[in-house]
């Protein structure tokens, strides 16, 4: 029997080919265009709407008002649609109070888009959008990226 908890918040880290994964998806999107004069306006990324949904699956989950500690434990699998993010592993802290995240055993977060990150350790600094992964001994971490490039401008014409 999973419990559910939803409070967690992850980095924008993940998947889309990885056998087991799901591709989430966002319905409302909007285009932001950049103008430059007497140029051709350019499209930059889309808008997402951000509602700060997350959602927690796991055997057991615990929360501690004294501590603002988090902790899920047993077969974790978290979903942060607004990053289209879903990431797995043994046991997930949300340490409120610093704003840190600790994903631990068999880490794996996915993304939409084609990022994918597997560690045996994950910490995410939540206010800094930072990340550190640590690998199990003797291992090493692994990273896929999908570097997202604007479409070169042609040069304008005289």
């Amino acid at each position: 029997m999973a419990a559910s908890l939803g409070c967690l918040a992850l980095p924008a880290w993940s998947q889309s080919a990885v056998p087991g994964a799901e591709v989430i998806s966002v319905e409302s999107m909007e285009t932001t265009v950049v103008e430059v004069e007497g140029a051709e306006p350019l499209p930059t990324k889309p808008l997402r709407i951000n509602t700060g949904l997350v959602t927690i699956e796991s055997d057991q989950q615990q929360a501690d008002q004294q501590t603002g500690v988090i902790t899920a434990l047993g077969n974790v699998r978290i979903v942060y649609p607004d990053e289209r993010v879903v990431a797995t592993a043994r046991q997930a802290q949300y340490f409120s109070n610093e704003g840190r995240v600790v994903l631990s055993g068999d880490v794996d977060i996915l993304q939409d888009g084609g990022n994918w990150l597997r560690a045996e350790q994950v910490t995410y600094l939540v206010d800094s959008e930072r990340m550190q992964a640590i690998p199990a001994k003797g291992q090493q971490v692994f990273s896929r990226v999908v570097l997202q490039t604007l479409p070169s401008a042609e040069p304008a014409k005289r």
